[in-house]
């Protein structure tokens, strides 16, 4: 007697496997943008887009209130700004020395804590991505994100706590008969808060970067006799120069901006910018001079920002289009 072939197993093939409702829903999209008028892809990419432009548009109406304020001078008898534009509350702060060196100060600090951040960041991404130990690549990993779940704030105080005169560094001074010394509302105090806060990101904005280049690059190079100082600045730095350029953008702007640091490590004596713009709406009630002072630095941090892609050199960002 003859099997039938579900029975037998000569020659049957395999069930076919169910046609899933995700799949039946895929397709019938396919069918749909099979059938989609090419004039309205224009109207989807605007579409897209509108939630950033309402961002944008958010910002834009936001300076546009502060460039108005910024040229009406505040009135302390009543705490009302004037009706009449002018350009008083700029030319105060062309005379004002604690504007000025407020202003380096800030300026001065961007600078230092991005080069350290570039400098630390980039052999910590490095060993990041180039580890062979996949135990070693998770303690990296678990190092670079934890800073992420201690707020900027949190951290600040903290270091207060380790720094302080009876601070941990302090009590091991102590132990070596040495100190104690007064670490805290310090520029250099502030610095080190900034690097320690900012090193994640700059690790973050290079990681990619430098993954992204073949190892066997390298090998290249090394094999045709380049010395490992030779290919890290002919080859390596060059291709990783996207991610060296984001991580300053981030570093820099982040550091010109910031207030948390400057206001708990600095102990008020190493103001930047924004504590500067702080001080101005929250304390003196002077909307107007506060404006200015923060148009000012909205400037410096696009200013900062135009410099540092000019120096890259364009299509430093890796950008398709932006050659």
């Amino acid at each position: 007697m003859a099997l039938s072939p579900g029975r037998s197993g000569l020659g049957a093939g395999p069930s076919p496997a169910p046609y899933r409702l995700s799949w039946r829903i895929l397709d019938a999209l396919e069918a749909v943008a099979a059938r989609w008028p090419a004039r309205a892809e224009g109207a989807i990419r605007w579409l897209l887009l509108l939630p950033a432009l309402l961002v944008v548009g958010l910002l834009v109406f936001g300076l546009l209130v502060m460039g108005d304020a910024s040229l009406r001078v505040m009135d302390f008898r009543t705490y009302r700004l004037s009706e009449q534009h002018s350009l008083a509350n700029y030319v105060r702060l062309w005379g004002w020395g604690a504007f000025h060196a407020t202003l380096w100060r800030s300026l001065g600090a961007t600078l230092l804590v991005t080069l350290l951040c570039l400098v630390l960041a980039f052999p910590y991404a490095r060993a990041l991505t180039r580890t062979s130990s996949a135990r070693l690549r998770r303690l990296l990993l678990v190092g670079l994100f934890l800073p992420f779940f201690v707020g900027q704030v949190v951290r600040a105080y903290g270091w207060l706590v380790i720094l302080g005169q009876q601070g941990l560094v302090n009590q091991v001074l102590g132990l070596l008969g040495l100190g104690p010394y007064r670490l805290l509302f310090a520029y250099e105090t502030v610095l080190f808060g900034l690097v320690q806060y900012m090193l994640p990101f700059a690790v973050l904005m290079l990681a990619p970067a430098l993954a992204a280049i073949p190892e066997e690059i390298e090998r290249a190079a090394a094999s045709c006799g380049a010395s490992p100082v030779r290919a890290l600045l002919r080859i390596v730095l060059p291709m990783a120069r996207p991610g060296l350029v984001a991580a300053a953008l981030v570093v820099a702007t982040l550091t010109l901006t910031d207030f948390a640091m400057p206001a708990i490590l600095g102990g008020g004596t190493n103001d930047f910018l924004a504590n500067l713009v702080h001080d101005q709406f929250f304390r003196t009630s002077n909307a107007g001079l506060g404006s200015a002072i923060a148009l000012v630095l909205t400037f410096l941090g696009t200013t900062v920002a135009g410099l540092l892609l000019a120096l890259a050199g364009p299509g430093a960002l890796g950008v398709r289009g932006a050659r």
